[in-house]
């Protein structure tokens, strides 16, 4: 008995450090992410998660650690998607990539002004929640859009090494951008990765002051 437990009980040892960040991005690269469209599916899905536990919040406590939560995966979803999904658009798929690119930098600006909004209110104010409505029904159009038509185009053009090398990317691309949205900031490269790579380490400082939910850790854009 105790030679067939003792493998386990060392598999078990090995297996579950205390790493949830590390974990996260093994996760995305080589699980979860074999593909582009797999891994931008995932982080709408956390969103969507994100939006609903706002609206279940108990107290204004813990609608403030969602808000805080939501802000945080919303600026760098975005923000990884206009770095490396849609350069590949412009890339794969010409003039016709280059139209969906176009509209979906326009309307990823118009969800950052109205993040930037939400992400001052205090829980609990008349407008917090007519605001989070209105930024997810925005951008619960734009999911639409993007899972039904853009990622299956992308998807059709890429091979799996080519589409999981972009998953990889792209997760690795959202350690590196800032945790609170920057409207004002230029959506097409270079501009966007140099703002994002200054303003990160601020942000985070201020990050250290913000609440999340306890089992998240905002990762430091700096030393990742």
């Amino acid at each position: 008995m105790r030679s067939r437990l003792a493998p386990a009980l060392i598999a078990n040892s090995i297996v579950r450090p205390f790493q949830p960040q590390s974990i996260r991005f093994l996760s995305a690269s080589t699980v979860n992410m074999s593909r582009i469209s797999d891994a931008i599916k995932k982080d709408h899905r956390e969103l969507e998660q994100y939006y609903r536990n706002i609206l279940n919040a108990k107290d204004n406590d813990e609608a403030t650690r969602w808000q805080n939560q939501f802000t945080w995966e919303l600026a760098r979803h975005s923000i990884g998607e206009e770095l490396v999904v849609y350069p590949a658009f412009e890339k794969q798929l010409g003039q016709q990539g280059k139209q969906m690119a176009d509209k979906d930098r326009a309307e990823h600006q118009t969800v950052k002004e109205e993040l930037k909004k939400f992400q001052n209110l205090q829980a609990g104010s008349s407008d917090f929640l007519p605001i989070i409505k209105n930024l997810m029904s925005d951008l619960a159009d734009h999911i639409k859009e993007e899972e039904e038509q853009d990622l299956p185009a992308l998807d059709g053009k890429l091979s799996s090494e080519d589409s999981a090398s972009m998953a990889k990317s792209f997760n690795r691309t959202k350690a590196f951008v800032p945790s609170r949205s920057h409207p004002s900031a230029p959506d097409k490269p270079p501009f966007e990765t140099v703002v994002g790579l200054l303003a990160a380490p601020i942000d985070h400082l201020a990050d250290l002051f913000r609440k999340f939910p306890d089992e998240t850790v905002s990762p430091n854009p700096s030393t990742k």
